[in-house]
């Protein structure tokens, strides 16, 4: 670790941040790791009220962090540092544990007093996320802010969105064989986060999973301005989708979202061992398990249908869209 690089608890400083969007190209294609951290650190920092974001990836067999800042200059090579990932800080915690930490200053300084104490007091609030891995966290985000309002409800579902985003490009980029994994950017445009594919998130096949994609669908639903009935009538149509992808998936599952005329959700897994060799079209229902709720979603939706082939099942459903009022 170079001595003249700040780590994760070093203070905040008060310098200005350069934000510069990575350049436009095929989805994970041509971005360098300072071009895909650039993008992260610069959404995350435009927030009103933040004043610092930091960004970590795990390295060497998870014994240490990769971390970089918004406070360190965007417009040029970024500046890397190594952290301990046994450090007895917030940020290494999250990543180790998986844990969110969520809150003003005061209650972080119990646990982590001499932390608190190396920050300067206009930090009043700090929200700590983990980037989630198969089965252990790839990495993290932490966000400094000046007040603990700033945490409101929607910056509390955003926040896991970005970091399940950020997770799902790590997995992409490491597939690619890239030494050291970074995510994909998050970059700005039509007031909204994105990466290189914005209506795509990948999701571990994990319960709790269904809530991170109902978030993630909401998000995108309610920037765009759409009512509020459709919103709800979306979020379940897709929980029960995604609850399906889990009972028969294989490891992760994709949600894409597309938003034209209509609304169109698709829900992908990856199949599980009962899939096994069975031929694309050998069963009318290869979601019959669930069946009932699958129901609902043949009432609710306009439209929807289900396709398996050797590798997975993917289901769609569409929805008239409706515009929020005002």
């Amino acid at each position: 670790m170079a001595a003249s690089s700040p780590g994760v608890d070093a203070p905040v400083e008060a310098r200005p941040t350069v934000a510069h969007p990575p350049p436009a190209g095929p989805p994970s294609a041509g971005l360098t790791y300072d071009d895909v951290a650039r993008g992260l650190l610069c959404e995350l920092a435009s927030w009103p009220g933040v004043s610092r974001v930091g960004f970590a990836l795990t390295e060497g067999g998870g014994r240490r962090l990769r971390f970089t800042s918004s406070d360190r200059r965007l417009d040029a090579a970024l500046e890397w540092c190594h952290i301990d990932a046994f450090d007895d800080v917030p940020f290494t915690t999250v990543v180790r544990t998986g844990e969110v930490l969520m809150g003003g200053r005061e209650e972080f300084e119990p646990r982590w007093p001499e932390f608190v104490s190396r920050q300067p007091e206009h930090v009043r609030a700090m929200a700590v996320v983990p980037l989630p891995g198969e089965s252990s966290p790839v990495g993290g985000v932490i966000v400094y802010l000046d007040d603990a309002s700033r945490l409101d409800a929607d910056r509390r579902d955003r926040l896991p969105v970005i970091a399940a985003q950020a997770a799902s490009a790590v997995r992409r980029v490491r597939a690619r064989g890239e030494p050291d994994a970074v995510p994909t950017p998050v970059r700005r445009g039509d007031a909204h986060e994105h990466t290189d594919d914005p209506g795509r998130l990948v999701i571990d096949d994990d319960p709790r999973s269904a809530g991170l994609a109902r978030r993630f669908l909401r998000d995108r639903l309610r920037v765009a301005g759409i009512d509020d009935d459709t919103v709800d009538t979306a979020e379940l149509c897709l929980s029960e989708l995604v609850t399906n992808a889990i009972l028969h998936g294989g490891g992760h599952t994709e949600v894409r979202v597309a938003l034209s005329d209509e609304l169109t959700v698709s829900v992908r897994d990856q199949g599980g061992p009962q899939s096994g060799p069975t031929a694309p079209d050998a069963d009318e229902d290869p979601l019959r398990v669930h069946g009932r709720g699958l129901q609902l979603v043949e009432v609710l939706a306009s439209s929807w249908g289900s396709r398996r082939d050797p590798s997975g099942t993917t289901v769609w459903f569409i929805l008239d869209v409706g515009v929020a009022a005002g």
